[in-house]
């Protein structure tokens, strides 16, 4: 590869410096299927002293971009020990969803938190060596409410990882001239030196002025912090103020996070019943998806 292409390779592997992309496929084209394929790690980049952008490849037919469906996710799975002490492995499987669209050819990219000893595959992934293979593949079931959708107003409730199909569905949103929908995202983190994303969000929120808006919320940031925006966590203050009227038919609301978010927001997420904040304000069932 001459140092050009090397150059260029590098700036492509990056959460800033670009422009969300619409790039629609109808679900059934995933490159990956219900049978488990190989990819090597191609490139990583360190975002933040806990998160990676992963790049992954080549594909099965490298000259085609992954035809994943917006909003879809992956399986990952890795042979890992059951423990640091032990040399047993066992198959550990995560659902991932890309960031990168369908305008990349030939391989796919994965932002990843590195949750240490609390999280066996996120470790594996962000401490991998380049080269080496992780399997994945694509069932039905992973295929989630797809783009484009048809609400002019839309509210990401996002907490840590969950920022991933999120930004999926916002390159469908933001990326589309003629979408004229409005989102409006709150992001609880835990502290600002580590979240997930953040120049990416920051530079389409000065690109898509009016359009977009995200409010970051921090559970643990440290009270000497230069940090002038909310703390705690979501709360139903927020979401009365910054939500749409729950009469407001032609809105949607979409949760991504952990499973206490989930809980307190809008019931767990295998339940299709509305519960908790949500549901307190007069929220029906349908104007939620739980990702």
């Amino acid at each position: 590869m001459s140092s050009n292409a090397k150059k260029k390779a590098r700036r492509m592997l990056s959460l800033s410096g670009y422009s969300p992309i619409c790039k629609l496929v109808e679900p059934g084209r995933c490159q990956f299927t219900d049978e488990w394929i190989s990819c090597k790690l191609m490139e990583r980049l360190d975002v933040s002293s806990t998160s990676s952008l992963l790049r992954f490849g080549p594909l099965p037919n490298k000259d085609a971009p992954l035809n994943l469906s917006t909003c879809a996710c992956i399986l990952a799975k890795a042979d890992l020990p059951t423990s640091a002490k032990d040399e047993e492995l066992e198959s550990v499987v995560r659902p991932y969803t890309p960031v990168s669209t369908n305008d990349s050819v030939g391989f796919f990219d994965l932002l990843v938190k590195n949750y240490g000893k609390n999280g066996r595959m996120s470790r594996h992934l962000c401490e991998m060596n380049i080269g080496e293979e992780v399997e994945f593949k694509h069932i039905p079931f992973n295929v989630k409410i797809q783009a484009p959708f048809k609400q002019k107003k839309i509210v990401m409730l996002v907490g840590g990882t969950g920022i991933t199909p999120m930004i999926q569905a916002l390159h469908a949103i933001l990326g589309d001239d003629a979408n004229s929908a409005e989102v409006t995202m709150l992001y609880g983190s835990k502290v600002s030196s580590d979240i997930l994303g953040y120049e990416l969000l920051q530079e389409w929120t000065n690109q898509y002025p009016g359009k977009f808006k995200v409010t970051h919320v921090l559970s643990d940031e440290p009270e000497d912090s230069t940090w002038r925006g909310k703390k705690g966590y979501i709360t139903k203050e927020m979401l009365a103020e910054e939500l749409p009227n729950p009469s407001d038919k032609d809105s949607i609301i979409f949760v991504c996070g952990p499973p206490a978010m989930y809980k307190a927001l809008c019931g767990p997420r295998d339940e299709n019943k509305l519960t908790g904040v949500l549901a307190d304000l007069g929220y029906e069932d349908s104007q939620v998806f739980k990702f």
